[in-house]
């Protein structure tokens, strides 16, 4: 079975295209697989070859077959392969030794004709009988391919390009010029598919970090088995230097991991029996046994390398604008070569022949593969390279956002403080001791999982009698209310105590403070102290030496402390004492006022924050390594604690956007120029065709300094 995912009325399958290397051709597939009935929609991403189809209950039909015959119209040598969840994929090798000797008897052919014709006085028969051979020895494949994509109805592909401008050669006697064109096309179409595989090969080992094997252990015995036939509690060995295939918990060894590969960090993280640890690292020394918690398709290995590969199906606003320029662009082109052939002889008595050359110079530059084939790549390179880097975007359309970055606001807890909150003060008031009011608070806290209530439980330290807590209830933004043994106590923030009136001693102090009464007598306050981290100084500074004109912070802690923090970062703005629906609304605000076509980051953790990161251009989750919810909750996930992660995934965004239109001013600047050159008469159709692969071998060569 092919991988589906239930998606309420849709479902998802996904099919590789194993061979593709034709970027026009890919979108050629692309759009005829959308036509099919109950397919909503249809990606390619021409790195990775994989298809991806959204269809809907009304799809009928034998989806295989179908996407076999569609696949075999464009591109008969492409193979299609259902993809099963948490396999790898393999590419094939699209090496043909057959087409390359053919290349080069064709060249020899081509020369020794070329030296016969140019050197020697001998008959011209055997020198043009040799440039037929070119001809017949290399365009046969395509002329074939051509009249058959005719009769499909398959007009203006490259093929049918060739040809005519190879069969308009001959009517006019350059016999040379037909042999060079198709020999010189055939040789740059071969050195551009090596090209396009070579790169998607290096991108996808860039960001495949799944490993190959597992040592399972059965019956006290080792045996290296493949990680998708490894169950969950089964245990695995991990030798030194290996990369740790399933995740898992340790159940015996002290190790070093290296988890570069998940988080771009280059130092060490110490392991030992009991910690659990996640597919991708490298075990640097010790041996670790490991009971698995995960199957191989649910690992976050594969997870983040599924994440990758499938983020290019949510397509840039660059990509889809090149895919639309393609559609039109060839015809565009032909109907000018028609144009350049006819008009001229027709108006100014000018030489047929002479036109004629001039028009097939516009068939041979019209093919988009250049563009159709760099563009794809380049935003794949930089979503891979980022996930290297421990950052992982979900989609080159947010990619292609981060570039666009202009306003971002942060969450406070967790994300520039490091959230690992410590009481450093016990005030009790009118008689109370400090034993009573730590007591009191703790039982108050005892249901919560806030970080300041775990801190209040941990400073406590002792067994809490939940028996004597009732009607218990969480006050989002303001704190807690429970009976304790049949007494009213609160704890929380300034605003509960003002809520239900109790009279209380404010205390005017930058650490966040909570506040404690019992059945409305104020017993005093615990101070809570939570730290910056060194990282969020980088962040701020980074994000305005790129240009981001406003930094702002949105906190439901009090305004002191927010006041300070921000005021210690040099943030340009704080929302302070902000309930989660405020936080909400003053995200709305702040896009309302952010410049038109530029965006609005929201940094948080991904799960008390998912309403903000919802609404927010670019929603950025915080330290989510292994985290399902803050992944699922956001366009961008930092696997590490470092909010600079942001000004990196800017700077890989920028650029990646920069390579992208170079190479569409590479190519389209090339084409003109040869268009221009070719109806002035200066360029030849061989020259054409050269600069015509010359640039697309050039798109992609720019495009892998991506990654």
């Amino acid at each position: 079975m092919c991988q589906s995912l239930e998606m309420g009325f849709n479902m998802v399958k996904e099919y590789e295209l194993q061979g593709l290397a034709c970027a026009n051709c890919a979108g050629k597939i692309e759009r005829d697989v959308g036509k099919l009935d109950g397919i909503t929609q249809a990606t390619i991403n021409i790195a990775t070859g994989l298809l991806q189809l959204t269809i809907n209950d009304n799809y009928s039909g034998d989806m295989y077959t179908n996407i076999t015959r569609i696949v075999d119209k464009h591109e008969p040598d492409v193979h299609v392969i259902e993809k099963v969840k948490g396999i790898r994929k393999t590419d094939i090798d699209n090496t043909d030794k057959l087409k390359v000797i053919r290349l080069i008897v064709g060249l020899s052919s081509l020369v020794t004709g070329l030296v016969m014709y140019w050197f020697t006085d001998i008959n011209e028969l055997i020198p043009t009988m040799l440039f037929i051979f070119t001809y017949i020895l290399t365009g046969t494949g395509i002329l074939l391919l051509a009249a058959k994509n005719i009769i499909r109805g398959k007009v203006f592909d490259e093929n049918f390009l060739m040809s005519i401008a190879t069969i308009g050669a001959f009517i006019i006697g350059e016999y040379a010029d037909a042999a060079m064109i198709m020999l010189f096309y055939q040789t740059g179409t071969y050195i551009q598919n090596l090209a396009v595989l070579k790169s998607k090969r290096n991108i996808t080992e860039l960001m495949d970090i799944r490993p190959d094997y597992a040592n399972l252990q059965t019956d006290g015995e080792v045996k290296k088995v493949a990680p998708e036939t490894v169950s969950t509690g089964e245990i695995i060995v991990v030798k030194p230097g290996e990369k740790i295939p399933l995740d898992g918990v340790i159940i015996t060894g002290e190790s070093m991991l290296d988890t570069t590969a998940l988080t771009g960090e280059s130092v060490p993280r110490k392991v030992s029996s009991s910690d659990t640890v996640l597919s991708g690292c490298v075990n640097l020394n010790g041996v670790l046994e490991i009971r698995v918690t995960q199957t191989f398709g649910e690992s976050t290995a594969s997870k983040i390398v599924d994440l990758v590969e499938n983020a290019a199906s949510k397509k840039a606003p660059s990509e889809n604008f090149i895919t639309k320029f393609a559609h039109y662009y060839t015809p565009v082109v032909v109907s000018l070569a028609v144009l350049v052939a006819v008009i001229p002889p027709l108006l100014f008595s000018g030489i047929w022949d002479e036109w004629l050359r001039r028009g097939l110079i516009f068939l041979v530059i019209s093919c988009p593969c250049a563009l159709v084939i760099s563009i794809p790549l380049s935003f794949f390179g930089g979503l891979g390279g980022a996930s290297r880097k421990g950052i992982l975007i979900k989609g080159s359309n947010y990619l292609e956002a981060l570039s666009s970055l202009d306003m971002v606001v942060f969450d406070k807890t967790g994300t520039l403080t490091k959230g690992v909150f410590k009481v450093t003060a016990i005030k009790p008031s009118n008689g109370f001791s400090e034993d009573d009011l730590l007591k009191t608070a703790a039982h108050a806290e005892a249901f919560s999982s806030h970080p300041i209530a775990l801190s209040i439980l941990h400073e406590y330290g002792k067994p809490i009698n939940k028996a004597a807590l009732t009607e218990y209830n969480e006050i989002a933004g303001y704190g807690v209310s429970v009976s304790l043994c049949g007494n009213a106590v609160l704890a929380g923030n300034c605003k509960l105590m003002n809520k239900m009136g109790v009279a209380f001693d404010d205390i005017q102090s930058i650490d966040t403070k909570v506040y404690v009464a019992m059945d409305s007598v104020y017993m005093g306050y615990i101070v809570i102290s939570d730290e910056l981290k060194p990282d969020s100084y980088n962040v701020v500074a980074e994000l305005k030496a790129l240009g981001v004109s406003k930094t702002i912070m949105l906190t439901g802690d009090n305004p002191q402390i927010a006041g300070a923090i921000a005021s210690e970062l040099k943030l340009d703005d704080v929302y302070a004492g902000l309930l989660p629906h405020e936080k909400a609304e003053k995200a709305e605000m702040l896009i309302s006022q952010k410049r038109p076509q530029s965006k609005l980051a929201f940094v948080g953790d991904g799960i008390n924050d998912a309403p903000v990161l919802a609404i927010a251009d670019i929603g950025v989750a915080m330290g989510a390594l292994g985290s399902d919810a803050a992944i699922e909750a956001a366009d961008v996930v930092l696997m590490t604690d470092e909010p600079s992660k942001l000004a990196d995934a800017v700077r890989i965004a920028r650029f990646t956007k920069r390579i992208v239109w170079q190479n569409i001013a590479l190519a389209l600047g090339i084409k003109a120029v040869f268009m221009i050159l070719g109806t002035m008469g200066i360029a030849s159709l061989w020259e054409a065709v050269f600069a015509d692969v010359g640039v697309a071998l050039l798109a992609i060569l720019n495009a892998m300094r991506v990654k």
